[in-house]
């Protein structure tokens, strides 16, 4: 029987310092192959494989649309693509966003789990918000590993912690450990793969990040797998499901954009910000132009004229200001709703 040799990790912020203590560590002929989900800027170039082999003593590289997989290699996620784990090679592919971000690391957990099931070893590292946690109960469901880094020494917890709460860990380590346990779990055998069927939800998700499923197809299979909400999508304003009923809660619009209700509820504030400040913009013009038009009526000696467009503007001030309030109070309030809740929820 193989051993646990598909290790798959995700990490975000604070991410470069704990890929390097693992990947600084593990041996040239650890039997398994390790691909890398780094939150990256779209618009630049990575030297993400470069650090890598530098620190440690495996290969590195962005890999390229179908290459083979091999064992004692380093994939790491070109920026602005998806790395998807298929049956002995991988897809790099634009697919859409998750969470925001592309590369996303629940879409490489979810592919690894639905190609390799019970081979696969899911590792989440320090990083903002929650990206992770889905691919990694993924991950579970086919009868993989799941490890997290203790959010005691984790730069920024909040991946780490999402996991815990929501995903039955098999391990919680400080990074130091992390190395000399995927080194083990290589190489112990797997239970059955037989036993772990891929899901419908996992294999109609694998099949939305490739975008390989005309639009008939798509809804379809969308329809099978959610409910049809009232909300629109923040990134395309398409309609959007709700996908099952399970814990953290999460949507999928009709283009495959995917959200948890944290990132969602992000989302929509930004799109309201922007509405109001897009008001705002509009408001402050017809103020200016209000009192050009007074200037202009005071020219002429309308004085009646004059004192109406001058009326209007202080009326439109006001209104701005109202407005500037309630973005700075929504804010405000954002915030202290963040903060009561996490620490409502449990640990």
């Amino acid at each position: 029987m193989p051993g646990h040799d598909i290790i798959v990790i995700g990490t975000s912020a604070g991410g470069l310092k704990a890929l390097g203590a693992i990947v600084g560590t593990l041996p040239t002929d650890i039997d398994a192959a390790i691909f890398i989900v780094q939150h990256l800027a779209a618009d630049k170039p990575s030297i993400l494989p470069k650090i890598l082999a530098d620190v440690g003593s495996l290969p590195a590289s962005h890999p390229s649309d179908g290459e083979p997989i091999q064992k004692g290699r380093i994939y790491v996620a070109p920026p602005d693509y998806h790395l998807l784990v298929n049956q002995g090679s991988m897809r790099v592919v634009r697919g859409p966003q998750e969470n925001r971000f592309r590369p996303a690391i629940d879409a490489l957990f979810r592919s690894a789990a639905r190609a390799y099931g019970s081979r696969v070893v899911g590792v989440v590292l320090t990083g903002y918000l929650d990206d992770g946690t889905v691919g990694l109960q993924a991950v579970k469901k086919q009868g993989g590993v799941a490890i997290v880094q203790d959010p005691k020494e984790a730069e920024y917890p909040s991946m780490a912690t999402s996991a815990l709460r929501y995903v039955k860990v098999d391990h919680c380590l400080p990074l130091a450990e992390i190395p000399h346990l995927l080194v083990r779990l290589s190489n112990q055998p797997v239970a059955e793969e037989e036993a772990y069927p891929v899901s419908e939800e996992i294999e109609i998700e694998s099949k939305i990040a490739e975008q390989q499923m005309n639009t008939q197809e798509f809804l379809k299979n969308v329809e099978a797998i959610g409910t049809r909400t009232t909300y629109t999508c923040p990134e395309c304003n398409g309609s959007i499901w709700q996908i099952g009923k399970s814990e953290p809660l999460r949507f999928r619009c009709h283009i495959g954009h995917s959200f948890t209700a944290d990132v969602f509820l992000s989302e929509q504030t930004q799109n309201i910000e922007n509405a109001l400040w897009s008001a705002v913009r509009a408001m402050e013009e017809k103020v200016t132009f209000s009192r050009q038009m007074s200037e202009r009526m005071k020219n002429y000696n309308l004085q009646s004229a004059a004192a109406k467009y001058e009326d209007h503007a202080k009326s439109l001030d006001g209104e701005v200001s109202l407005i500037r309030e309630i973005i700075l109070k929504g804010f405000a309030t954002k915030r202290t709703i963040a903060a009561e809740t996490e620490e409502e929820l449990p640990k």
